[in-house]
């Protein structure tokens, strides 16, 4: 590797103003958001700011009782945070690719754990797949994003979407590597629980989602455990 003068690292690292989105990366890693009003970030993505940034909790109030009943029962720890004020703001989750979405009225799921930031126009709403949550350890939730705006999700190395269509037939997916899917799809859990897989000798995918009908998944080539999720 080049050994570089302090002059040409600066300047090498330094900010970059591309365009004048409130969502730009700074680097496939890391997301800087301009706020002017109110976004909402995961809870602790936070690596650096500028200006008069206020950051919040998620209350209550905001979240509704349901959507905290569900949080509590799944055992994984999603906490979005309020960002407001007149600023910057840089945000990163373990070094995890970023991509940036924007939804025209559309809807999507996402796992819980890859939402990294959201427009205030953008409506979240977590659902569970309660079918599955005593087979994974910690369970598996998700959030509808939909309406009009940004979204950032991240995923381990480079995301892979696939086509599902009613030609084609369904699609099957690891859990652990799904990051997200379109809003007209819902996913069927199956398994293949026997007698191999309680003593060890199973394949290791007793647990899968199949997704049918007309729309997309994306995978990531990474198996997250609610585990890795926590940590």
């Amino acid at each position: 590797m080049a050994i570089r003068s302090l002059h040409e690292f600066v300047a090498a690292s330094a900010e970059k103003d591309l365009g004048a989105e409130a969502f730009e990366l700074e680097s496939p890693h890391l997301l800087e958001v301009r706020v002017n009003g109110l976004v909402w970030a995961k809870a602790g993505a936070m690596v650096a700011r500028l200006g008069g940034i206020r950051f919040t909790r998620q209350g209550l109030r905001e979240q509704g009782l349901g959507t905290l009943l569900k949080k509590m029962a799944s055992g994984e720890g999603l906490q979005l945070m309020k960002v407001e004020g007149q600023g910057r703001v840089y945000l990163a989750d373990k070094g995890k690719k970023i991509t940036l979405l924007r939804l025209a009225g559309e809807s999507i799921y996402v796992n819980g754990n890859d939402v990294l930031a959201i427009e205030s126009g953008i409506e979240a709403r977590i659902t569970m797949m309660r079918k599955i949550a005593g087979m994974l350890s910690g369970g598996l939730f998700n959030m509808r994003l939909s309406g009009h705006g940004v979204v950032a999700i991240t995923s381990h190395y480079e995301p892979l979407t696939l086509r599902v269509d009613r030609h084609s037939g369904p699609v099957f997916t690891d859990p652990n590597a799904t990051v997200a899917w379109s809003g007209g799809l819902t996913p069927e859990i199956i398994t293949d629980i026997s007698l191999g897989t309680l003593l060890g000798r199973g394949s290791g995918e007793s647990v899968q989602l199949r997704f049918a009908g007309e729309g997309w998944v994306v995978v990531q080539p990474y198996e997250e455990t609610a585990l890795r999720r926590a940590n």
